[in-house]
Order: structure tokens, then sequence, then C-alpha cells
């Protein structure tokens, strides 16, 4: 934070009457706390969305109100164990709704509509069995599809798989890695935070543009394990369809879905697994290691080879929380089982153009 003020974008203190800075956010003379009328109305909304049980808007409320206070401020101590608390009340509550996208979601353009609608109906043109997934998903995938910025850089990223492998392997590639990031998204809102629908890169994947700090571990391992979970479903309806029509494009698909959400477990970095590792005590990380190794094992699956390496690495080296975070635990080893079962399945290689 800045120790000096910028006269020529100054106003007075209401408390102290001395000169202050527009960009500051309390007083260097006497604290007071320039957005505190602001703060206010978000925390009588924010009380008010608790008492009615609307936990998701009073997360979001509080979350606005951290970031109108100085950092190391006591007022921000209290709001970030308030949001906290609120956390760990929605985790006990895997009935709550998820909000939009947007806030703004009813206020779109047309362009953003048009371009979102046009994406869908391509990506239903093509692929008739998404519809039916996106549906039983909900309209948190639908409202993805309706931002332009989503539905352009999706269609770039068809394009370019279109050329190296065909319009059904890309649509599906496309659409796998979209669901992968919306289970991100969804879990997201699900903690108040502001974040918008994924932004396609050609080649590398998609990415999710989070506006507000993450700053709890347990909050961190939920929404990057989301990916992951959502991920291995959208994989797992791929082979059901498969095995149902025998057409082996969804084998491939399926295939293809469960290495990227394998690869995404490996806890180095950002990646998913790493985030899950950050809540894991020790032991909770020996055990995943374990269970790794087991995988391996039964499946020789050479990818699982780097997750013991850096599993195991995390669990003799570096800080480690004492708490025991046994969600995390159980999400990450049931996803290593469950994606490890499904890439031992034998598939045809399909004709892809």
């Amino acid at each position: 934070m800045p120790n000096y003020v910028d006269l020529s974008k100054a106003s007075v203190c209401p408390k102290c009457q001395s000169d202050i800075a527009k960009a500051l956010l309390s007083c260097l003379s006497c604290g007071y706390l320039i957005h505190s009328d602001q703060l206010t109305q978000l925390a009588d909304e924010a009380k008010t969305f608790t008492n009615d049980g609307c936990l998701t808007n009073a997360l979001q409320r509080w979350r606005d109100a951290l970031e109108l206070l100085p950092e190391n401020s006591k007022q921000a101590g209290v709001i970030q164990q308030k949001i906290t608390d609120l956390n760990r009340e929605i985790e006990k509550n895997p009935a709550l709704s998820i909000p939009s996208i947007n806030e703004n979601d009813e206020k779109k353009s047309w362009l953003a509509k048009s371009a979102g609608i046009g994406a869908l109906g391509l990506l239903v043109w093509k692929f008739k069995f998404v519809f039916v997934f996106i549906i039983t998903k909900g309209k948190l995938l639908l409202l993805g599809l309706s931002k332009s910025s989503t539905a352009f850089s999706m269609l770039l990223s068809t394009g370019v798989y279109w050329v190296a492998w065909g319009w059904k392997f890309a649509v599906g590639l496309v659409l796998s890695i979209y669901i992968h990031e919306m289970g991100h998204v969804a879990m997201l809102r699900r903690y108040g935070h502001k974040a918008d629908a994924p932004m396609f890169i050609p080649g590398i994947g998609a990415v999710i543009r989070l506006r507000q700090h993450i700053g709890d571990p347990q909050e961190d391992a939920r929404i990057g394990l989301a990916g992951p979970i959502w991920g291995t479903f959208a994989a797992l309806f791929c082979y059901l369809v498969y095995a149902i029509s025998g057409l082996g494009i969804f084998a491939a698909i399926g295939k293809l879905g469960t290495w990227i959400n394998l690869f995404n477990l490996l806890p180095i970095w950002q990646l998913d697994g790493g985030r899950a590792f950050h809540s894991l005590c020790r032991s909770y990380r020996w055990i995943c290691a374990v269970t790794i190794l087991v995988a391996w094992f039964i499946s020789k699956e050479g990818l699982l080879i780097l997750l013991i390496i850096f599993a195991g690495s995390r669990a003799m080296f570096g800080s480690a929380p004492k708490e025991k975070d046994s969600t995390s635990l159980i999400q990450y080893t049931i996803l290593v089982i469950a994606l490890t079962l499904m890439g031992a399945i034998d598939v045809p290689i399909p004709e892809t153009k």
C-alpha cells in the first residue's frame, strides 16, 4: 500500500479532515475506512442472506467487502473468519444451488447470446449425445456457452483440433475440456467467488480467470478437484454411450478424457492434484501415494509413475497442514481408482476424419 498522497486525486477524510488518495482503502492519518458505507451495506446484506439460508450469496457479499478493506486490518481478519465459517457450512450442505456465471446474465448483449446459441447449436448438431448430458448437469453448463469469449474460443479450438483429428473427435475433446473447467466454475460460484466461464487456448486446454484470492487450502482443494470430478463423469458418459452404441469415437473421447483428468491429478504446481495436496496432512499424503502405487501395480499405467513420484515427494518434503481434510483425501483417492479402472478399458482406434 502506498505511503504517499497524490493531491491531484485526493479527497478529504470525513473523520479527521486529512487529504487522502482515492486509491487508498483507509485514511493514513486516522485509519478511517474509506468505503465504510458500502461495507456496512454489504455486511447487512450478508447477514440477511445468512439468516435466509442463502449461504453462497452471503459469501459473495463478504468477499466483496474483503476487497474494500486493507489486507492486514482487524476488520479484514474478522471477515476472513466469517468466510471460513461459511465455507464449512456450505461443505455440510451439498444441496445448495449454484449462482449463475454472472450476476448480469439476464442483461447480456445480443452478440453474446447469439454466439452462445450458435456454438451450442453446432455442438448439439455434431454430437447429439452431449445435449442429454448438458440437461442432466443443469443450466450452469448452458450459461457458460452464452458468454461470447467462451463460445468463440471453443469454436477456434474445435477448428484447430478438427484439422488434426476430424470434427467428431475435435468436438468431443473440446466438450470434455469444457465440462472439466465448468466443474471448477461451479465450485467457485458455490463458494461465492466471481469467476468467468473458461477461455479456450488451442493446444493447451482452457483457463478460468479468477478475480478473487483463495486463501483457504480446503476451499482451494474442493475447487481444484471439482474439475476432475466433472471430467470423470463426462468420460464415463462417453464410455457408456460406446458400450450401448458400439461407436468407437465415443470410446476414444472417453479414453482421452480419462487421461486428461488423471494427468490433472499430478500433485504439482497449480494442477488440480497440487491444489488438493495443499490441504492434505502428511499422513493423508502417504495414503494417496500408497493408493497410487497399488493402482499402478494392478494396471501398469505409465502416467501413475509420475503421480507416485510427486505424491511421495510431497509426502516426505515441504510443509503440510496439521488439520485432517478427509473430504479431499476421499475425493482424490476415489478419482485415482476410478480413472485407473477407466483407463484400463480396451478401446478400438476409430477413424476420426
